[in-house]
């Protein structure tokens, strides 16, 4: 029986570095989203944000490697790296966010204004959340994704 490829600390470190970027960055977006966009209760805004935070943690990695595939269509151009980074972000996360508020409260045109809200959002911020995931990525000592891509393994 053949042993699956070694997780060295590169992957582990990768994992870490995007999961930290995702939460820090969408706990304080999705605050701002649910309680004056979806106009959810707190209650409710803690609720979404503690299942968003749970489910961030299977989701950061596979979204960091999705966005740096993506990034790689990118050119040089702002206006290029702007529009991949929010074609990537819009993509991946708005299915999952819909479905957190969804699971949280938020039904009929709360959970349409919310969505939309979000979609709206990471339109408006897959750029400066690409820039902060390099940063992050170079605290942890690992290089900006979209050159090339991150693999699972290092």
């Amino acid at each position: 029986m053949q042993r699956p490829p070694e997780q060295g600390p590169s992957a582990r470190t990768a994992f870490f570095a995007d999961t930290t970027a995702l939460i820090l960055f969408f706990t304080t977006t999705g605050i701002i989203n649910e309680r004056f966009i979806a106009g959810m209760a707190w209650d409710q805004v803690l609720h979404a944000r503690l299942l968003g935070a749970a489910l961030m943690v299977p989701v950061a990695r596979p979204y960091g490697l999705w966005r740096d595939w993506l990034m790689t269509r990118a050119t040089e151009r702002r206006v290029s790296r702007l529009l991949w980074d929010s074609i990537a972000l819009v993509s991946f996360q708005v299915p999952i966010y819909a479905a957190i508020i969804a699971f949280s409260g938020a039904s009929g045109a709360g959970l349409v204004r919310g969505t939309l809200g979000a979609a709206l959002m990471m339109l408006c911020l897959g750029r400066p959340y690409g820039a902060f995931l390099n940063g992050v990525r170079k605290l942890f000592g690992l290089p900006a994704g979209g050159n090339k891509p991150m693999s699972l393994n290092g």
